[in-house]
């Protein structure tokens, strides 16, 4: 018998035992030095090839690019993440060092995303989309998010949003969420680049597969009984759709989570039922106890998730303030990437905006925006 032989075995019948236990923390990849070398060199290249990550030309052989330059072993490990829904799968990947971010070429953070300078990201627009590539997936963009805007966003801490529950808020902990728990075509993957974190913020990560063996409380969360209404993002003047859905769906043993606290158990506008409250109540007090938050990122940082297992989120934060040898000072403020991507256009053709298949209409469980709204991306 071979070694490698023993070694399957052996992780067989590990898994198999009343001895497994679920994962709790996301894989931690420390990257080398040499592989950031890397693929820092394959964002100058196709910068100058192409320009812009958003380049058709370019977007259109993302998948050939991904396995031909990414290092080996980053690219084995983003393929084998897209496809891997086992149980012992959390559903998150770290990778620590994934660049060297230049601070004095990045500038000072922009007070929002608004006044982002794309230029200056537009090599780690190159570097997330391969990421994605080796899935593979293909990098989208949400008429929801900012009617597009793109397919990397700047999420940077705004004062005029700093109570939100959204990537611009800071005063208050970002509950973990799936992200566009409102949509039934969400995101399959993101990635969260740090260009920088000098005020020190934790990031938080929840996977439906830390709590080990579906149990009766998760059973009740495939029940299609759950509204969600659309996040803080948007200026809610309707009220909210009457289309209830599970939180919980797919396979019954290792399920698929669509999941968001803060817009499910926290706004009234949800109008759940008694018991469809109780039931969110009850699993959202579960889910509270597995969440990881002892990662720290550093500037150059990714992590990279599976948005059908795994939540994300954030703790409070004084946008601009550190703490230095006990005193107070100001620093430059948080600056993060985000990047969505899906593994099948064909599959959400129905959804996109008639001449961009990677732009994706859905307003609201289903719902499309109107044509007025859609003629004003055109």
């Amino acid at each position: 018998m071979t070694e490698s032989f023993q070694l399957v075995e052996v992780l067989k019948e590990s898994l198999s035992g009343s001895d497994f236990c679920p994962p709790m923390a996301p894989l931690i990849i420390e990257v080398t030095p040499k592989e950031r070398n890397t693929i820092t060199n394959i964002s100058d290249i196709l910068s100058q090839a192409y320009g812009s990550y958003e380049d058709p030309k370019y977007i259109s052989k993302l998948h050939l690019y991904a396995f031909q330059l990414l290092p080996e072993r980053i690219a084995k490990i983003l393929s084998n993440f897209g496809t891997d829904f086992s149980r012992s799968q959390y559903g998150a990947i770290v990778f620590r060092g994934l660049i060297d971010v230049d601070q004095e070429a990045l500038g000072p953070t922009p007070p929002s995303w608004q006044e982002a300078d794309y230029n200056k990201l537009n090599k780690y627009g190159f570097i997330a989309s391969l990421l994605h590539g080796a899935v593979p997936s293909k990098p989208v963009q949400y008429y929801a998010q900012r009617k597009g805007g793109g397919l990397m966003h700047a999420i940077i801490p705004d004062k005029k949003m700093e109570q939100t529950q959204t990537g611009a808020g800071s005063k208050t902990d970002l509950f973990v969420h799936t992200e566009d728990a409102f949509l039934f075509n969400q995101a399959d993957f993101i990635s969260l680049l740090y260009l920088r974190n000098e005020e020190n913020v934790p990031s938080s990560l929840y996977s439906v597969r830390s709590h080990g063996e579906v149990n009766e409380v998760m059973k009740k969360m495939f029940n299609p009984i759950y509204k969600c209404p659309k996040d803080a993002n948007f200026n809610i003047n309707e009220t909210t759709d009457e289309i209830i859905t599970s939180v919980l769906y797919g396979n019954e043993k290792f399920p698929f989570i669509r999941f968001d606290a803060a817009e499910q158990i926290y706004n009234d506008q949800a109008n759940q039922t008694p018991e469809a409250f109780k039931n969110l109540t009850d699993f959202w007090n579960d889910a509270k106890k597995l969440i990881y938050n002892s990662f720290i990122p550093d500037s150059g940082d990714l992590i990279f998730v599976n948005n059908h297992i795994c939540a994300h989120g954030r703790s409070a934060f004084d946008a601009g303030i550190k703490k230095v040898d006990g005193k107070i000072i100001k620093c430059e403020r948080r600056q993060m990437l985000r990047m969505m991507s899906k593994t099948s256009l064909i599959n959400i053709r129905d959804v996109t905006h008639t001449d961009d298949p990677y732009l994706i209409m859905e307003e609201h469980y289903g719902k499309l925006f109107n044509e007025n709204q859609q003629k004003e991306n055109t």
